[in-house]
């Protein structure tokens, strides 16, 4: 499976003077994890993720801090510039998804820019793989019995854990020709050939 068939797009940014205040009811009302600096071109810059924000977690205290300063006049917010990571691991949106599989467990990133020409185009997260992981039996089923449903809509298929059970096939030609016609979608890791008994 190809990166652009399960990213999130298009994907919500920020730009590096967005104030850490926006950013940070950004994340919480959109529940994602992180999200991108863009220029004004929309170039990815960088990365701002729930870790380069919790830096704030002082300010959760109500009390005044001992090294509090007296100003006079207005303080600029404080901007995503100041936190946020300029160096950022990106993958394209031709990628296989086990490039961005392989990427988030070596770096323990919890979601990824998809950038096409230095653009940035969706992100990919871990929610959206175990979401992916979550449905895959399901998926497989509906692929096989569409796949079967040509040859003999009587054969029945169940999936678990992707092996493919077929029930039906009586004799050994029809065995073979399931478990080939099987064989043809993805995710399958094994198939077993069951007759119905009556």
């Amino acid at each position: 499976m190809l990166i652009r068939e399960l990213m999130t797009a298009p994907a919500f940014t920020v730009t590096d003077e967005t104030s850490i205040a926006a950013a940070l009811q950004l994340l919480d009302a959109e529940k994602i994890t992180a999200v991108p600096v863009v220029d004004r071109k929309g170039f990815l810059v960088g990365l701002v993720s729930e870790a380069d924000l919790v830096g704030d977690a002082e300010l959760i205290e109500d009390r005044v801090p001992i090294a509090a300063v007296r100003t006079t006049g207005s303080s600029p917010a404080r901007r995503v510039a100041e936190v946020m990571t300029y160096l950022v691991v990106c993958v394209d949106p031709e990628d296989d998804l086990e490039v961005a599989i392989d990427l988030m467990r070596t770096t323990m990133m919890k979601s990824l820019p998809v950038v096409e020409h230095r653009k940035v185009v969706g992100m990919l997260s871990r929610s959206d793989i175990i979401h992916l992981l979550a449905g895959r039996d399901q998926r497989i089923r509906d692929d096989v019995a569409d796949v079967l449903r040509a040859e003999n809509q009587a054969w029945q298929v169940e999936v678990h854990d992707g092996i493919v059970t077929v029930s039906g096939p009586s004799d050994p030609h029809e065995r073979r020709l399931a478990e080939v016609l099987a064989g043809t979608v993805r995710g399958v890791v094994a198939i077993r050939i069951s007759q119905r008994t009556s």
